[in-house]
């Protein structure tokens, strides 16, 4: 085994190198915290269904049934709900188990060294885990209604990497202001349900006035959701490219400053936690 010098400031020149010295930490932690969250359950899995089902079914009725919205094209709009819950659930579901990551490990992060980046990426890791499963209701929805996705499908992975960017950079700007404030921990889940009524998961993002769209395509899941839709749904759900430009910009500035403000205030988390 490869030994650890610990000396005057090595932790800055080598931490990205640190990160996969300590790659088995990762493992274990992301390992750790999907055991707790499907073993320690009565029904176990199954969250990772109903939760997304129900969601589905309420927001369809409310959308379609009272509010009589309509989806584009031919699609179902009980389809059109559950492609936008695929990335939704896997980014709400991210900021609430990032945001709490650090101070549900104060103890390992206040005795031992290791990058701190750690547990965030694990805290996402996991909440990735629920994504899979959703994606499997997804195939089974699709195969009910008969609607199966055609050649845009290939450009779904590039959506989910948008996704996993956007849950990771905003995890890291929580986690770390939750350690210093920890008024964050009442503020994420209002950032949540916020989130989810300025997204387009209950409707499709061409009901927004065009004079808001600049300011509305500002929210990164905007173009990640609009994305799934449109390489799920055969394209039958329109994409906005400059939405889709901007998802990306955002979700870059996210991650950048994200790990700069993270980086910034790690040396302090053992003494603050």
């Amino acid at each position: 085994m490869q030994a650890l010098i610990i000396e005057p400031g090595r932790a800055e020149q080598n931490y990205w190198r640190d990160l996969w010295r300590y790659r088995e930490l990762f493992y274990f932690l992301a390992w750790r915290d999907i055991l707790v969250r499907y073993k320690q359950t009565v029904i176990g899995i199954a969250w990772a269904v109903v939760r997304p089902l129900l969601t589905t079914l309420v927001l369809t009725v409310v959308f379609s049934r009272i509010a009589k919205l309509t989806a584009p094209g031919a699609a179902p709009y009980a389809l059109l709900v559950m492609a936008a819950m695929l990335p939704w659930q896997f980014f709400s579901t991210s900021l609430a188990e990032s945001s709490n990551s650090l101070i549900g490990n104060a103890n390992l992060i206040s005795k031992i060294y290791f990058p701190r980046l750690i547990v965030p990426a694990g805290a996402v890791i996991t909440s990735f885990v629920d994504f899979l499963i959703t994606c499997g209701l997804m195939v089974l929805m699709m195969l009910g209604y008969h609607f199966l996705p055609d050649w845009r499908v290939l450009a779904c992975p590039f959506f989910v990497v948008l996704a996993l960017g956007a849950s990771f950079g905003a995890g890291l700007w929580l986690c770390a202001l939750n350690v210093e404030y920890r008024d964050f921990r009442y503020i994420v889940p209002f950032i949540v349900q916020f989130g989810l009524y300025v997204s387009p998961v209950g409707f499709s993002s061409d009901h927004v006035p065009e004079k808001w769209r600049l300011i509305y395509s500002l929210n990164p899941m905007v173009g990640v959701i609009d994305g799934f839709r449109w390489s799920l749904l055969r394209g039958e759900t329109p994409l906005d490219w400059s939405a889709l430009l901007m998802s990306v910009g955002v979700v870059v500035l996210l991650l950048t400053t994200g790990a700069w403000y993270f980086r910034r205030t790690e040396k302090t988390f053992a003494d603050v936690i």
